[in-house]
């Protein structure tokens, strides 16, 4: 399977569960099943442009560093730089969506952020288990 074909799965299997599993805790949590969905969606939809905007502008910045390895600083800097700017652009949202205030739409999203951390390990690791990473399938002898 190629990369590109590999990383779409990826993306679109990631974020239908994802939508599924929030919109179904949200309303379980009582905030109404239209609102949790819609709340779930447009995470997603954001989630997604965001990832596409912060990676481009990361590995732009990247490209102009002496150094280009990722170390465990640079790893650190890139995580808190996506999920901040989640934090930013999904906080306005949500109290939107339920009109509320920022404080209590920011410890909804405090919650969300600490789902996905622990969804997207766990999602990542299953995924490369039904479908490994070209560099790591290993090849077996043909036997004959």
């Amino acid at each position: 399977m190629s990369p590109v074909k590999r990383r779409i799965i990826y993306v679109l299997s990631y974020e239908a569960i994802a939508i599924l599993f929030v919109s179904v805790s949200l309303t379980l949590l009582g905030l109404g099943g239209g609102n949790s969905t819609l709340i779930a969606v447009v995470s997603s939809v954001v989630a997604v442009i965001w990832n596409f905007i912060w990676n481009t502008l990361f590995e732009n910045w990247e490209k102009r560093q002496q150094s280009q390895k990722r170390t465990l600083g640079r790893r650190v800097v890139h995580s808190l730089g996506f999920e901040g700017g989640l934090v930013f652009f999904l906080v306005p949202i949500i109290a939107l969506i339920l009109g509320v205030g920022l404080v209590e739409a920011f410890i909804l999203e405090l919650g969300l952020l600490i789902f996905f951390l622990i969804y997207t390990f766990v999602f990542a690791w299953v995924f490369d288990r039904i479908l490994p990473p070209p560099a790591t399938v290993v090849r077996q002898e043909d036997p004959r």
